[in-house]
C-alpha cells in the first residue's frame, strides 16, 4: 500500500500543474490516485491525503458551483 503522504504529494503536484488551466474536484484527485496507483491505494488513504494537504496548508476549498480543491491564491499586498 501506498502512504497517505505519498499520495498527498502527487495529488499536490496535479493540483500545481493543473493551475489556471482547470480546477479539480476531490473526487478527481481521488480517481487519478485510483488510476495511478491502481490497487495499491483505496479511497480512504486518498482522503486522508486530501486532509493532509488541507490540514497541512498546501491546498484550500474553494466553491464555484462546486467544491474544488486549489493552492491558496496570495494577495498582491502579502508578496511585499
Amino acid at each position: 500500500m501506498v502512504s497517505a503522504s505519498e499520495v498527498a504529494e502527487a495529488m499536490y503536484k496535479m493540483v500545481k500543474e493543473s493551475m489556471g488551466q482547470k480546477k479539480l474536484k476531490p473526487t478527481d484527485l481521488t480517481k487519478a490516485m485510483l488510476e495511478i496507483y491502481e490497487g495499491r491505494v483505496d479511497k480512504a488513504t486518498c482522503k486522508a491525503a486530501i486532509k493532509e494537504l488541507v490540514n497541512g496548508g498546501k491546498c484550500v476549498y474553494t466553491y464555484f458551483g462546486g467544491s474544488y480543491l486549489e493552492i491558496p491564491h496570495r494577495e498582491g499586498a502579502a508578496n511585499d
